[in-house]
């Protein structure tokens, strides 16, 4: 996808600034408060420019799709500020969203979850004008229609159940949906992860498509690398709650600064086996920390083959490595140098390894 305001866009359409967000987990005290919390999202800052994809990649359990969530104010902020189109709507309330819905709609993870099976299809499609007051009777049906075929689905079949239709149909009812009031913004919560790899490609496509068409703007979260290559302009990296790499395609793919986005890139599978063999392989070393009791500092450091001293003691802060664009920001008190290799190190000692011929 292209987009030629991105990077010349003063104001971002969509604004995370240091958003956090934060369940109760487990039991309460005597004054009733959660006696732990869950951190799910730890000061996030991310910008999504007019007419990008900006992709959101990390492991599951990361806090992408709470994120996403945050930013489309279908979950409240424990702290931190949401910006849409120059406007600060964190503390709206669901009667001022209500215009702002219209703008910011949402493609949700699994086409069989998000279809209420006792609906008709043409009513699902339809909801978003009965709620905004727009379309009514038969000019409903015929925008309906409309959608229906703009998504690449048959109008005839506006009275079918979602069981009617496969995976990749119910997920096009969904862009559909999320189509319906013309929106400017759609932000993409892993939408092809359901399903199987020939109808991703045609979603995928579909996506693109309707972006160049109407001139949409997304944020496309995913786990698939390959995926988020695809559809993007920018990537940010999350780990455990934080953004610890932002950059353009080109930044991620062939300049990764952090560790742990290092890590992903080398588990990204490849057709070619002369490729996948001369390929740097990195198996990271421990599981995934508990965001219940994050680790200090950087978050990465238990598991990152570079970690020193200063990484269990300070939060390192998200910007550009020297030479580096301006709009490259890694967090990482350690950050690779362009072409060097993280298995250069030894896992878990956080010093390099020496080189052959020394002692």
């Amino acid at each position: 996808m292209t987009a030629s305001t991105a990077g010349s866009t003063a104001t971002p359409l969509l604004e995370a600034r240091a958003v956090s967000k934060e369940f109760p987990a487990g039991g309460t005290s005597l004054t009733g408060r959660a006696t732990e919390v869950l951190h799910a999202v730890d000061r996030v800052d991310l910008e999504v420019f007019p007419g990008e994809t900006v992709g959101l990649v990390g492991e599951t359990g990361c806090g992408k799709s709470t994120l996403a969530r945050c930013l489309a104010r279908l979950y409240d902020v424990t702290a931190g500020e949401v910006w849409f189109d120059g406007r600060d709507v964190t503390h709206l309330s669901r009667r001022e969203m209500r215009p702002l819905r219209r703008d910011i709609q949402v493609i949700f993870q699994d086409p069989y979850g998000s279809l209420n099976p006792r609906r008709r299809v043409g009513s699902i499609i339809g909801d978003a004008f009965a709620i905004h007051d727009l379309e009514k009777g038969a000019a409903r049906k015929a925008r309906v229609q409309e959608l229906m075929e703009l998504v690449g689905l048959n109008p005839e079949h506006y009275n079918r159940f979602p069981a009617d239709f496969s995976g990749g149909q119910r997920q096009r009812i969904g862009v559909a949906r999320a189509l319906a009031l013309r929106p400017r913004m759609i932000i993409c919560d892993e939408p092809v992860s359901a399903l199987d790899v020939s109808i991703q490609a045609q979603v995928l496509n579909l996506l693109i498509d309707l972006q160049d068409e109407l001139g949409l703007t997304y944020l496309f979260i995913t786990h698939d690398l390959s995926v988020v290559r695809h559809v993007s302009n920018r990537i940010a990296v999350m780990y455990l709650g934080r953004v610890v790499e932002q950059g353009t395609v080109e930044d991620i793919f062939d300049g990764a600064r952090h560790p742990y986005t290092k890590a992903l890139l080398s588990a990204l599978p490849t057709p070619d086996p002369d490729v996948a063999d001369s390929r740097e392989h990195v198996v990271l070393s421990g599981d995934l920390p508990s965001a219940v009791d994050p680790p200090s500092g950087c978050h990465f450091h238990p598991r990152c083959p570079r970690a020193r001293a200063d990484c269990h003691e300070q939060q390192p802060p998200l910007e550009p490595v020297d030479g580096d664009p301006v709009d490259h920001t890694t967090a990482c008190w350690h950050p690779l140098a362009h072409g060097e290799s993280l298995t250069s190190a030894v896992p878990g000692l956080g010093i390099p390894a020496p080189e052959e011929g020394e002692p």
